[in-house]
């Protein structure tokens, strides 16, 4: 057969990659599906390994401001073994009728009984690789250099790019499991709020601005949601919140909203579309992430440990949350 030493060569390409992919399941598989079984290779020093880890984390705080704002304040939900698990199942509960008041207790009241509905939330990985030559490694140990951490902070970048995202957009078309991600933005129970204007118009005061915070706080206390709340604005409105609240005032516009009641703090979200803006309320009932997996690199080898394969992983999924009524904390303002 003509073909037969081709072919030959391909299927031991391809035996030798199934192993390999083997090994590295295996490997998880004995260690209970911790990602940790993956730094364990002696191809890379402590030092090495130190510098990796010091890229990442750098990156991941410049990158992830929604999503940092919600762990720093403790709204997270921590997963255990997460690797090993694809979703979580969480419950809500429908409310009480009133309580009544009698004098001696004896009035009949309603007999309630909360109903609790199960819910799922995938739990996909967040990902981005890149390669590095056994060569490489080892003429900048030869000569004495630090190791190139260029492609894992690009690589962290990128991770934490998509987690920052899918908090502020969702990730609606990824379903698993029964359930689906969503973001401040696409929630089907978030508040919606129609701006008066955008808010980097020549025709827009302050006092409009102003106006439209004030109308989206008022509408997520009508949702029975009282902060506190972190107002997150896209880039084009960054500068124009640095502008006067009126003409020769002795306060910006940012300082004005800043002065409005539970309002903690106003940020730039580089992922928000311009022209939206979102309210969102910090508190466990209305937003948390859940945290399977800080942004991590995991590695294994192939081509006889030529070539060094290596992964940023991350398991960080917004929970955007709302009660049985629909009531929800966050307000998503748009034109």
């Amino acid at each position: 057969m003509k073909d037969t030493p081709a072919i030959m060569e391909g299927l031991s390409a391809l035996g030798n990659a199934v192993r390999t992919g083997s090994r590295v399941a295996m490997k998880l598989l004995a260690n209970g599906m911790n990602p940790g079984a993956l730094r364990t290779n002696a191809t890379l020093r402590k030092d090495e390994w130190k510098e990796l880890d010091t890229a990442v984390v750098q990156i991941s705080r410049q990158r992830l401001v929604g999503v940092q704002d919600l762990i720093s304040r403790g709204l997270v939900y921590n997963v255990g073994n997460a690797l090993g698990t694809t979703v979580l199942q969480y419950e809500d509960a429908s409310d009480m009728s009133d309580a009544v008041m009698s004098m001696d207790g004896a009035v009949a009241t309603d007999r309630d009984r909360m109903e609790f509905d199960i819910n799922s939330l995938p739990l996909p990985l967040t990902h981005k690789g890149f390669t590095l030559s056994a060569r490489v490694l080892a003429a900048s140990r030869t000569l004495g250099q630090s190791l190139d951490v260029t492609q894992a902070q690009i690589a962290t970048r990128k991770v934490a790019e998509l987690v920052e995202n899918t908090l502020f957009n969702g990730a609606s078309t990824y379903t698993y499991g029964g359930g689906t991600i969503y973001g401040y933005t696409d929630h089907p129970n978030r508040n919606q709020y129609t701006l008066t204007a955008a808010w980097d118009a020549s025709s827009t005061t302050g006092t409009n601005i102003l106006d439209d915070v004030r109308a989206m706080k008022q509408m997520a206390i009508d949702a029975y949601h009282f902060g506190p709340w972190v107002l997150y604005v896209p880039t084009d409105y960054e500068t124009a919140l640095d502008d006067d609240f009126k003409a020769e005032s002795d306060k910006t516009i940012r300082q004005r909203i800043l002065e409005i009641s539970g309002i903690q703090d106003v940020k730039v979200a580089d992922k928000l579309a311009t022209t939206n803006v979102v309210l969102a309320e910090m508190a466990a009932e209305s937003a948390r992430m859940v945290v399977g997996m800080q942004p991590a690199p995991v590695e294994w080898e192939t081509e006889g440990g030529m070539l060094l394969h290596f992964k940023v992983m991350a398991i960080l999924v917004p929970q955007i949350r709302a009660d049985q009524d629909g009531n929800c904390g966050i307000v998503h303002g748009s034109e």
